[in-house]
């Protein structure tokens, strides 16, 4: 078997093609996630916490005076964007527990349903005439 057709018969399988799929659909996904963390969730915790931009909190490592917009006190020198981080993490922590509801669902409408109780099978033949044999013997 050749390099060439080797290597089709790879790209074209199932599998290959439902990882591209995956991976299209998540990029998608996780740019709808972002937007809702930065543009619903995160004004909301900034209102809560002072009216800031939530992402824009940082501490200069450079000596940058604060109250520098983060990408200005970044053009003096190291920043630790702590604010920035939080925002990152919750958006993580929003598309996890968004793909996991959507795996359990998925493994919920794979799973067959549960089987009705088997009725007992009938006794063979040749034990009820031993046990009939057995209790005509008994008396």
């Amino acid at each position: 078997m050749s390099f060439v057709t080797e290597f089709k018969e790879f790209a074209v399988k199932g599998n290959v093609v439902d990882l591209a799929v995956g991976v299209i659909i998540g990029g998608a996904f996780g740019k709808i996630v972002d937007s809702v963390v930065n543009d619903l969730i995160m004004p909301l915790v900034g209102k809560v916490v002072g009216g800031l931009d939530f992402s824009s909190y940082y501490i200069g490592l450079a000596g940058q005076p604060t109250g520098l917009p983060l990408a200005d006190a970044k053009k003096l020198g190291a920043v630790f964007a702590w604010g920035n981080f939080v925002t990152v993490a919750l958006n993580f922590a929003i598309l996890a527990f968004i793909i996991f509801l959507m795996i359990k669902q998925i493994n919920r409408l794979r799973q067959p349903a549960p089987a009705a109780p088997a009725a007992p099978a009938p006794t063979p033949e040749d034990i009820v005439l031993l046990r009939e044999i057995r209790d005509s013997l008994k008396r």
